[in-house]
């Protein structure tokens, strides 16, 4: 897994990755194929960007500028990453319990991708820092900031498309922009959502949500007071979202994950950081045990202690890759 660091102005940073790439004789687009439809998105949402959060915009300018590439293939590529169905299959879940916070999340994708995953610091002029984990650059699948605010996504095949954000592009923005659960979706409430995702929300405070959305909807889950977690995998779950829920999609088990997750919440186990790690590991059933003929796999597991400050990674799946704490960013929350 990479370890990308981005500092400075958001140009700057953008700039400084692409001259990397260039020197190292990498083509991110080798495999990319722009089509019309995904272009006529993009120069659609780009506005949109330019008045809810320009900054992202600068730094795949400069991304652009440094590999000298085209602007329009890498915003293509980025900004309509998620409403053109990605297979991005993933699982997450976030609890307090016993005033321990934690957010956990697997990654699920093509297992070719693993040795190009990135999990990239930021501290860029202007933001709060975060450490933050991609398939790609920029857009951001899940992580946490300084303020100790973490998100994740799970991703779900769009049934419907309008111009905006996409799932990587609302994770990083939050994270950038926001202090807390409350923040963020006040955040999401303003924004313009392209894509279909559920986004899991958690805070140093405690404070949890779900947040299943779309380009239409947003409709947010709160933990019962006696039960006190949220998760979910590829599929929407609250009643009003299921007229977006597409009927054939390949979702790479989600029920079947979905089940783990909820069997495992009910089984009157401590919610500790040991059963956090068991789940996100598949000792407490299936969520990363993929065939390896599907060419399939977790390519990476976060978790998030936000009541101690501690970020912990597992860079491959973590059925068989430890579990390692990562330094890079001084969360509030530590002492």
């Amino acid at each position: 897994m990479i370890h990308s660091r981005w500092s400075g102005t958001h140009y700057e940073a953008g700039l400084s990755y692409g001259q990397a790439l260039r020197e190292q004789g990498i083509d991110p687009f080798v495999h990319f194929r722009q089509s019309k439809a995904r272009l006529a998105f993009t120069r659609a949402s780009i506005p949109l960007y330019e008045t809810f959060y320009p900054a992202v915009l600068d730094e795949i300018w400069g991304m652009a500028d440094g590999a000298g590439l085209d602007r329009d293939t890498v915003a293509t590529f980025l900004l309509s990453m998620y409403s053109f169905a990605p297979q991005i299959h993933c699982s997450c879940f976030a609890f307090c319990a016993d005033g321990k916070t934690i957010l956990g999340r697997n990654s699920d994708f093509f297992a070719g991708i693993a040795p190009f995953c990135d999990s990239a610091f930021y501290t860029l002029e202007h933001a709060y820092a975060f450490i933050g984990n991609t398939t790609a650059w920029t857009e951001i699948e899940d992580g946490v900031n300084e303020c100790g605010l973490a998100v994740g996504m799970t991703f779900i095949c769009p049934i419907r498309q309008k111009p905006g954000f996409g799932a990587g592009m609302l994770v990083r923005c939050l994270l950038e922009t926001c202090a807390s659960t409350r923040e963020a979706l006040a955040m999401l409430c303003r924004l313009p959502i392209a894509s279909a995702q559920v986004l899991i929300l958690a805070d140093q405070s405690g404070e949890l949500a779900a947040v299943e959305c779309n380009c239409e909807r947003i409709s947010v889950i709160r933990p019962h007071p006696n039960k006190p977690f949220v998760f979910t995998t590829n599929h929407f779950n609250n009643p009003d979202m299921q007229i977006y829920q597409p009927a054939d999609a390949d979702d790479w088990f989600s029920k079947r994950r979905y089940e783990t997750l909820r069997n495992a919440f009910q089984t009157g186990a401590p919610y500790t950081p040991g059963f956090a790690e068991s789940l996100l590991s598949g000792r407490m059933g299936f969520l990363c045990q993929y065939d390896s003929a599907m060419g399939a796999d977790t390519v990476w597991s976060s978790l998030y202690d936000l009541t101690e400050g501690v970020v912990r990674r597992a860079e491959g799946n973590p059925s068989c890759s430890a579990f390692l704490e990562d330094h890079r960013l001084n969360l509030y929350t530590r002492p």
